[in-house]
């Protein structure tokens, strides 16, 4: 549920409006338990993205670091190659022979 959550801070260019409510919102929802609260909810639910957003916006305004910023270009061809490594099939596993009685138990 909270995949769309990522580090914000010491980007360049820095993290847009649209990327914090984003995140405020995975927030809201995995502590709600809920990804669309009912009618009876929804002020309530609304008011607390509202909320993490500001806190979030706060914080990323506080925080000091003396590292360089990270280039998000770099930082997301890293974690597509992180993403293509994990989700590789097994180097020592081969492929299923169509011609086996096992082919259609799979």
């Amino acid at each position: 549920m909270c995949r769309n959550i990522r580090t914000l801070h010491n980007f360049s260019p820095p993290a847009t409006e649209d990327e914090v409510r984003a995140s405020a919102l995975q927030f809201v929802r995995k502590l709600s338990g809920t990804t669309k609260p009912s009618r009876a909810n929804q002020a309530a639910f609304e008011r607390a993205v509202d909320q993490v957003t500001l806190a979030a916006r706060e914080l990323l305004g506080s925080l000091v670091t003396s590292a360089p910023p990270r280039d998000r270009a770099l930082e997301a061809e890293r974690a597509r190659a992180r993403s293509a490594k994990r989700f590789a099939p097994p180097a020592n596993e081969a492929p299923p022979d169509p011609g086996s009685a096992t082919w259609g138990s799979r």
